[in-house]
């Protein structure tokens, strides 16, 4: 089989997942138009194999030896039952943690959100990354039905959830108080919304995530690093009135355009994944939380 680099690929092949992974296309018909660029000795398996998923890469181990990692419960604030979540710490932390809250994508807390936990429990924070599915069983074990799943759950319903953990984290007694929020596309939503609606949060960070209302933006508090992909135009079509909206009640933040990658260009598992883009992403990330959660 061909090894693939993400230069073989049309960038007509990115939109066509980014349609997929966001519920605008079954998954017949995405095989049956990813099919039309199987030319030029790529097959239909190998560009699939490359374009899906592969959770075996992980960075940071589930039992790596640094880290503190268990699964914890709390209940879900509109009657939707327990929320169970991964929360990780340094195994050496001296003193109370600054919190981070990890919200995951469409699809609930698979193996790439959870390594990302652990990631920002490595840099010196006690993490929490819930599941939004668990109302419904947790995450299944794959990204399809993770997302039939989550289509199933009220998305306001599951802002309060993540809401939920940032009490949670907040109230725990290995966390100093100081929470902040980081999510991935769906998960952006919930950073920009939570900083709307959480007047204790100390920082947000949506990757790649939809906007609040410019009626909204008055009640952030918080300040806000925001990561675009430039080729993303489904989610930068709504950054110029976000931005206008925040420039014109004073509110703090940082926005950085990351030039030639996609939506969930952080993300390491998918082919959509661009190294240099991410690994300055996450640092600019870290550097913030250590600014406005100490």
């Amino acid at each position: 089989m061909k090894k693939i680099s993400s230069k073989d690929i049309d960038p007509a092949v990115f939109k066509l997942y980014d349609d997929y992974a966001h519920n605008r296309m079954e998954r017949r018909e995405f095989i049956e138009k990813l099919g039309v660029y199987a030319v030029g000795g790529l097959t239909l398996t190998s560009l699939m194999s490359f374009i899906m998923p592969d959770y075996r890469k992980i960075q940071v181990p589930q039992n790596s030896a640094e880290l503190n990692t268990e699964t914890i419960e709390y209940a879900s604030p509109d009657g939707g039952g327990t929320i169970s979540g991964q929360l990780s710490r340094p195994k050496e932390a001296k003193g109370k943690l600054p919190g981070i809250v990890v919200v995951h994508e469409n699809r609930g807390l698979n193996p790439h959100i959870a390594d990302v936990g652990r990631r920002a429990a490595r840099e010196g924070f006690i993490s929490l990354s819930p599941d939004a599915l668990s109302p419904l069983g947790g995450y299944p074990g794959n990204d399809d039905d993770g997302r039939t799943m989550q289509r199933e759950r009220d998305r306001g319903e599951m802002l309060n959830d993540f809401i939920a953990a940032f009490d949670y984290l907040k109230d725990h007694p290995e966390c100093s108080g100081n929470v902040g929020v980081v999510g991935f596309c769906f998960g952006g939503w919930v950073s920009n919304m939570m900083a709307v609606k959480v007047p204790d949060l100390k920082a947000a960070v949506p990757f790649y995530g939809g906007q609040p209302s410019a009626e909204e933006v008055p009640q952030i508090n918080a300040p806000l690093l925001l990561h675009f992909g430039e080729l993303d135009e489904r989610v930068n079509a709504g950054w110029p009135a976000y931005e206008e909206a925040l420039k014109a009640n004073d509110k703090t933040y940082e926005a950085y355009l990351y030039p030639g990658v996609n939506h969930g260009f952080h993300n390491d598992t998918t082919a959509r994944y661009d190294q240099e883009a991410a690994e300055l992403a996450w640092s600019r990330t870290i550097d913030f939380f250590k600014k406005h959660l100490s």
